[in-house]
C-alpha cells in the first residue's frame, strides 16, 4: 500500500506532481489551509520540498488541460484523462435531479449562456457564490453553476487565487475524451482498477469508500455489477489477508503490477527508502478510518469540526509517518516565521527523532525557521523529542 501510494522509494516520485496524481487516482481538496492547503501537503508527503507554485502549477496549468475538479472519494483534483469515466456519476446526478441544493433550470440556463458567450468566470464574476449565510447559503448563481459542475455542462481545470474558474468541456478538454462514452458498467470497472493501483490491494470496502461507489455496498448498482465483479473484469488477482491470528481470511483484490513486484516466496519487494512526513488528515492513505485503524494499529479522525473543548489530539491533526508506520502525531500552526506544533504525541520515545525530523522539513518547506512545542504527550518524551530537535538545527 505504502508503495503504490508513492510513499516508499525514489522510483515513486517519477513524473513528478502529475505522476503523483495518476498514481493515486485522485487529491482531496478543502478549504482548511494550517501549515499549507491539503492539496499541496499530499505532493509535500511523496515529492519533498518542491515549491508550492510547482505544485499549484502541476495541479492547474495555465495552458493545456491536466485536471480537472470532480466529486471522487470527495471533491478531488483528477487526471483529466478521467474525465469518461466519471459520466456514470454525471448521468446520476442528471437521473436523480439534484445533489445538495435544488437547482432552477432558468438561472442554469442562463448561466450556462454567459458561459459560451463571455468565456471561463468565476462565481463571483457570475454574480457571487453566497447569499450572506453559512458556507452553504449559496446564492442561485452558485447552485445553478455547481449543477453544471455536477452534470458535466460546466468544467473545472483550473483555479486562480483558490477560486474555481468555470468554463465549458468542448472549449478544454481534447476531442477524444469529450466523445468517449463508457457505459456505468464500464466506468465502474475502470474505477475499481484505480483504486487497487492506488492502493496495491483493495477489500470490497476500499473499492466502494476510495472512489465512494456507494451502490457497492448494497451488493448492486445501476450497472448491475457487485464489488467483486467489477474487480474480476478490472483483471484484478483475488487475495487474501490474514492478520495471522485465529481469525479467518478476508477476501480481496490485488493490483497485477503490485502482485508481480512480489516473489512467490512471499519476499518483500525490491526495497527504498521509507518516507518521513507528516500526512494531511485528508491524504488518501488514511482516507478510510477502518482501514487506517486494520492496518497501522492507529484512530485517526478530524477534528476540525469538533467544538474545541471536545477535541482529543486538535484542530488539523497531522499524523507522523515513518518507517512505514503512523507513530504519532501533532497539530501545526503558524505563527511568523515559528511552526507552533500545538499539541503533539507520540507513540513511543523512538518516534521523537523522526518526528523532530518531520517539523523541521515541513517548518523550512512553508518558510519558518523555528519550532515551538506546546502540550507534548506523553510528557514524559519532551526531553527527548527537544534534543532530537536541537540536533536537526530547530
Amino acid at each position: 500500500m505504502l508503495r503504490a501510494q508513492g510513499l516508499i522509494g525514489a522510483q515513486a516520485r517519477t513524473g513528478g506532481v502529475p505522476g503523483m496524481l495518476r498514481r493515486i487516482g485522485g487529491v482531496q481538496l478543502d478549504t482548511i489551509s494550517v501549515l499549507a492547503r491539503s492539496h499541496e501537503l499530499v505532493a509535500y508527503a511523496r515529492l519533498g520540498a518542491i515549491g508550492r507554485a510547482a505544485i499549484e502549477g502541476a495541479y492547474w496549468s495555465q495552458r493545456a488541460a491536466r485536471t480537472f475538479e470532480y466529486w471522487a472519494h470527495a471533491a478531488c483534483v483528477l487526471p483529466v484523462e478521467e474525465w469518461p469515466y466519471y459520466s456514470f456519476r454525471r448521468r446520476a446526478f442528471v437521473a436523480r435531479g439534484k445533489r445538495w441544493h435544488d437547482h432552477h433550470p432558468g438561472v442554469a440556463a442562463q448561466v450556462l449562456a454567459r458561459l459560451r458567450s463571455e468565456g471561463p468566470l468565476t462565481a463571483n464574476q457570475l454574480g457571487g457564490a453566497k447569499n450572506g449565510g453559512a458556507w452553504w447559503d449559496w446564492s442561485d448563481t452558485k447552485i445553478a453553476v455547481e449543477w453544471l459542475l455536477d452534470t458535466g455542462e460546466a468544467i473545472c481545470v483550473r483555479r486562480v487565487g483558490w477560486r474555481r474558474i468555470y468554463d465549458l468541456p468542448e472549449r478544454v478538454l481534447p476531442a477524444e475524451l469529450l466523445k468517449a462514452d463508457p457505459t456505468d458498467a464500464e466506468c465502474l470497472i475502470h474505477l475499481a482498477a484505480v483504486t487497487a493501483r492506488a492502493l496495491g490491494m483493495a477489500t470490497k470496502a476500499d473499492l466502494t469508500d476510495y472512489q465512494r461507489i456507494s451502490n457497492f455496498g448494497n451488493g448492486r448498482n445501476s450497472a448491475g455489477l457487485s464489488a467483486d465483479e467489477a474487480a474480476l473484469a478490472a483483471g484484478l488477482i483475488p487475495v487474501e489477508i490474514s492478520d495471522g491470528r485465529a481469525a479467518p481470511a478476508s477476501r480481496a483484490w490485488a493490483d497485477p503490477a503490485a502482485v508481480a513486484g512480489w516473489s512467490g516466496s512471499g519476499e518483500r519487494p525490491p526495497g527504498g527508502r521509507h518516507r518521513v512526513t507528516l500526512l494531511s488528515p485528508f491524504d488518501s492513505l488514511i482516507w478510510d478510518r477502518k482501514r487506517t485503524l486494520r492496518v497501522f494499529g492507529f484512530e485517526h479522525s478530524l477534528e476540525a469540526y469538533v467544538p474545541r473543548e471536545k477535541r482529543v489530539h486538535g484542530y488539523f491533526t497531522m499524523p507522523l509517518l515513518a518507517g512505514g508506520r503512523l507513530v504519532g502525531r501533532v497539530d501545526p500552526a503558524r505563527e511568523g516565521r515559528t511552526l507552533i506544533a500545538r499539541q503533539l504525541t507520540l507513540d513511543t520515545a523512538k518516534a521523537a527523532e523522526p518526528m523532530a525530523r518531520a517539523l523541521v522539513e515541513a517548518a523550512s518547506w512553508v518558510g519558518c525557521d523555528n519550532v515551538r512545542l506546546e502540550q507534548v504527550n506523553p510528557a514524559g518524551l519532551r526531553t527527548g523529542l527537544e534534543a532530537a530537535l536541537a540536533t536537526e538545527g530547530a
